[in-house]
């Protein structure tokens, strides 16, 4: 037996059937083998399927490759031939820096988001007061003398277009009078934030009275801590909110290198941690839990005030200038930013018919190369052209053997030819057996 070829499995080349390339071979109107179309047979094995023979596409599966960058460059044969293909080639770079660019911006944005983003600005508080004098008998209007004393507020230079309600600084407002003339049980008014407060734009309050009255507000602003003065000295933070603490917190402990080198997820803590956190090492998860304990509410912002009845009195409105720290307005338009998809699909689209640009000149290309090597060289041409489809054909048919030497005679008086004639009809015979015990239903010994 020929060694590499089993019995029976060489094909004979004898009256194979060709034609011109993309059409039926001659004295034939099927392909040579069934399901597959002459035109998958490409000459010289470079030429491109044209868009008619191409058989039609699978439907995109889980782990396809997606298409690159890469897809829409230009061949440099392509560029050679075509001089003005170097302006898309221009804008192709331009695009490349272009996305790394937007890239590189988007996760400048993400680590930024991350970190409390906030202002200081400058709150003023208009603190001020209207006197209704008594009425005389018969005529309208209340009888007794009363005030009313109006805690408004308002940010300067603010150019979001939400005001934010004057309530949403505070956790709470105390307005103390006069012990003396309101009693104990009617000199405080207090405002205090609960779950379900609803925001309002100033605070009103209204006694009876006609004499000028002493009050102290007590404003206690929302968000924030005031630390404990160990820890404030040691971060230099008196009072801030709570992630502007943790912020200078994680700051100390990479400026003094205390994460751990090995176990990243712990802190070794020095001498002035273990004095403050009571512990040699913390984890960072409990650095929260330990940090609440540190955390204490700030001081009030006291404002004296005098509540003036006289008439005469033109200074009845009050003014305060106070820092508070307010959202940054480029924080909602990074988050905005990034979690826009607008045009992505455009851009998709956009992409994909680029890529299909690309391939439609690539196919093109190949074939101007097919027939200009056909119309300088005709003969050679063909004859290259035939010896490409045989080989394509063995190929595809799964045929062994060398046609130029099985056309000879000298081929089959080789050694190997009486025991490959010799396995061949024991294999018949044994088939041929197998089927007469099917039909007899015994088995033969």
């Amino acid at each position: 037996q020929r060694p590499g070829m089993p019995p029976g499995g060489r094909m004979p080349m004898a009256g194979l059937q060709v034609g011109p390339p993309g059409a039926p071979p001659y004295g034939a109107a099927t392909p040579l083998r069934p399901g597959l179309p002459q035109a998958m047979m490409d000459p010289f094995r470079k030429r491109l399927l044209t868009p008619q023979a191409q058989p039609p596409m699978a439907t995109p599966r889980r782990g396809v490759k997606r298409r690159k960058m890469a897809d829409k460059v230009l061949p440099q044969r392509i560029r050679e031939l075509v001089p003005e293909s170097q302006a898309y080639m221009d804008l192709l770079a331009f695009e490349r820096k272009l996305d790394q660019t937007i890239a590189r911006k988007r996760m400048e944005i993400q680590e930024a988001i991350k970190k409390p983003l906030t202002q200081k600005r400058k709150l003023r508080i208009y603190i001020s007061n209207t006197f209704t004098p008594a009425k005389e008998e018969g005529e309208g209007g209340e009888r007794v003398a009363s005030w009313e004393l109006r805690v408004e507020g308002k940010l300067l230079e603010d150019p979001s277009k939400q005001k934010r309600k004057f309530s949403s600084f505070f956790k709470s407002l105390v307005i103390e009078l006069d012990k003396e003339l309101y009693g104990p049980d009617n000199h405080l008014v207090e405002w205090h934030r609960m779950p379900t407060t609803q925001e309002t734009d100033g605070f009103q309050v209204k006694r009876p009275g006609d004499v000028n009255v002493k009050c102290t507000l007590l404003l206690m602003l929302d968000h924030q801590y005031k630390l404990d003065p160990r820890l404030a000295r040691l971060l230099g933070v008196h009072t801030q909110t709570r992630a502007s603490i943790m912020q200078a917190l994680w700051l100390y402990i990479k400026h003094n290198k205390l994460q751990d080198s090995h176990e990243k997820e712990f802190i070794n803590c020095n001498r002035y941690f273990r004095q403050i956190f009571n512990c040699v090492r913390m984890r960072f998860s409990e650095i929260p839990m330990k940090l609440a304990g540190l955390l204490q509410h700030p001081d009030p912002i006291i404002i004296n005030h005098t509540i003036s009845v006289d008439p005469n009195d033109q200074k009845k409105t009050a003014c305060y200038d106070i820092d508070v720290e307010v959202d940054d307005p480029l924080k909602a338009q990074m988050s905005n930013f990034l979690a826009s998809t607008t045009n992505q699909q455009e851009i998709a689209s956009l992409d994909a018919k680029i890529h299909e640009t690309i391939e439609s000149i690539n196919q093109l290309k190949t074939q101007r190369d097919f027939m200009l090597s056909f119309s300088n060289n005709p003969q050679d041409f063909i004859q290259e052209w035939i010896k490409s489809q045989r080989r394509d054909l063995k190929i595809i048919t799964d045929v062994i053997g060398n046609p130029e030497e099985e056309r000879r005679a000298e081929f089959y008086q080789q050694p190997w030819a009486q025991e490959a004639v010799g396995r061949h009809i024991f294999a018949k015979v044994q088939q041929r057996r197998q089927e007469l015990e099917q039909v007899l239903g015994i088995r033969l010994t």
